[in-house]
């Protein structure tokens, strides 16, 4: 079986994690405490399927080299590599954020919050603009 629907599921993943984390956003600023959390562990439990099927287009699909050496490819580079960085950057201020609110330490978690808020919205908008470039704005031949 072909494996090469699954860069169209991870970004499908990216896009549902970055409306679910924008909506999980509004909820709290709108005071709703029962719908917050509710959308924010969406959005987590969809990053570990994320994660996954990451893995698994990695193992069976692989990476191939962007297309060209212009101007698109060296955005498509540095969008890719910011991408990738904050997202390994994003893993352990995640946990950190859901560990103080789970503690009920909720001035802390409050303060650290919008660091996270602003880099899991970049990374999850990232994927979807890196499988864009990759698969329809610039696809390998």
């Amino acid at each position: 079986m072909s494996a090469l629907w699954l860069p169209h599921f991870n970004a499908s993943l990216n896009l549902a994690i970055f409306f679910l984390v924008a909506a999980g956003y509004l909820a709290i600023r709108r005071g709703d405490r029962v719908l917050h959390p509710r959308l924010m562990k969406t959005a987590i439990g969809f990053g570990l399927v994320f994660v996954g099927g990451y893995i698994a287009q990695v193992l069976l699909v692989g990476h191939g080299r962007f297309p060209g050496d212009d101007w698109v490819r060296s955005l498509f580079v540095t969008i890719l590599l910011t991408h990738t960085a904050l997202a390994v950057t994003l893993l352990p201020m995640l946990v950190r954020t859901v560990y103080l609110a789970l503690k009920g330490r909720l001035d802390e978690h409050r303060r650290f919050a919008p660091y996270t808020l602003g880099i899991w919205l970049y990374v999850s908008s990232t994927g979807v603009v890196i499988y864009w470039m990759n698969n329809w704005l610039r696809p390998a031949l």
